[in-house]
């Protein structure tokens, strides 16, 4: 808001003006108070460490606190379901991954729909999967870890974030790429699997770079592959699933900023403008390439289209794989 000089009147035109809108009934302008970023998983995770960069740029731009709330379980759906529950006012938001709005809603039974509960406002990063196993693990490649799967049949365990989750999905596309079998074990998060995959408790995980990098950087983390169609600028020297001869296994999982769907469109374009200012931002360009993934581009409706392109796309997979809640 442009403001002038005042003039000596400017106390009496100031209640008028008041007066004025009140009568026209005027809201104030958004964000009139703190906002919440909720993220369905744990801390640590690539998730986490993504909407602290945007809660950072967001708290001095909007001028109110903005705080990151933790709501990890049930594939990353309960930060989902307490979003479209909340209040459509704008100060609760949402940075949700392809796990909780196109994987999971095929598997689990929700009191939501992800697509019609949730206003999408833009695509913060996408990130490749990459197969990882414990540092001090015998494994140095995809072909000495498929011989040792195939001389102990359904004797290796692959570690997720969840039940549905886009490292749950890689798994079971491995598994059917490779004709092996490998057992799921789900965690409540990134982070809490990576205890059992340095210790070897769990043989392997196909974990989002955002989540791995900072494992594979600190030599706990082996990287074996990378489940996209080209390498990672950040491990130029891993190889891609499909040049180790394994085809059709690649997911990757990327990250979307919602709000609960009825908000005002006056807010919604407020966070649809100032998360395309943040997007710019050279930092945070570089924070997200050093985490392995892209920065995303595509706000409101064209993020909406990919949204549903996205959900179409695994439920044929969960489908083709036979994915179920466990």
């Amino acid at each position: 808001m442009t403001l002038f000089p005042l003039a000596r009147s400017a106390g009496v035109a100031a209640l008028l003006a008041l007066a004025a809108c009140l009568s026209a009934g005027a809201q104030p302008a958004y964000p009139d108070k703190p906002l919440r970023i909720l993220v369905g998983a744990s801390p640590g995770g690539g998730t986490d460490i993504l909407a602290r960069v945007l809660a950072d740029k967001f708290a001095p731009a909007f001028k109110q606190p903005v705080t990151v709330e933790n709501r990890p379980g049930a594939s990353n759906t309960i930060a989902g379901e307490l979003t479209a529950r909340a209040p459509a006012d704008g100060a609760t938001l949402l940075l949700a991954t392809n796990t909780a709005q196109a994987v999971a809603p095929h598997i689990l039974k929700l009191k939501y729909d992800p697509l019609k509960d949730l206003q999408p406002i833009g695509l913060v990063a996408v990130m490749p999967n990459v197969l990882v196993v414990s540092a001090s693990s015998p494994y140095k490649s995809v072909k000495d870890l498929l011989a040792a799967m195939a001389a102990k049949p359904g004797g290796f365990k692959y570690a997720s974030s969840g039940i549905g989750s886009t490292q749950h999905v890689g798994g079971e596309a491995f598994n059917l790429a490779t004709g092996m079998t490998s057992i799921h074990v789900p965690y409540k998060g990134s982070s809490q699997a990576h205890i059992d995959i340095i210790s070897g408790e769990v043989e392997m995980m196909f974990d989002s770079t955002s989540s791995a990098m900072g494992q594979i950087r600190a030599g706990k983390f082996r990287a074996l592959a990378v489940s996209a169609p080209q390498r990672s600028p950040e491990l130029p020297d891993v190889p891609t699933l499909a040049e180790q001869g394994i085809k059709g296994a690649d997911v990757s999982t990327w990250y979307g900023l919602y709000v609960t769907a009825g908000t005002p469109r006056a807010a919604v374009e407020r966070l649809s403008a100032e998360l395309t200012r943040t997007m710019n931002l050279a930092d945070v360009q570089s924070r997200i390439k050093a985490l392995g993934g892209e920065p995303g581009t595509l706000i409101g409706e064209p993020f909406a289209a990919m949204n549903k392109q996205e959900f179409d796309h695994y439920g044929q997979l969960v489908r083709a794989a036979r994915i179920k809640a466990e």
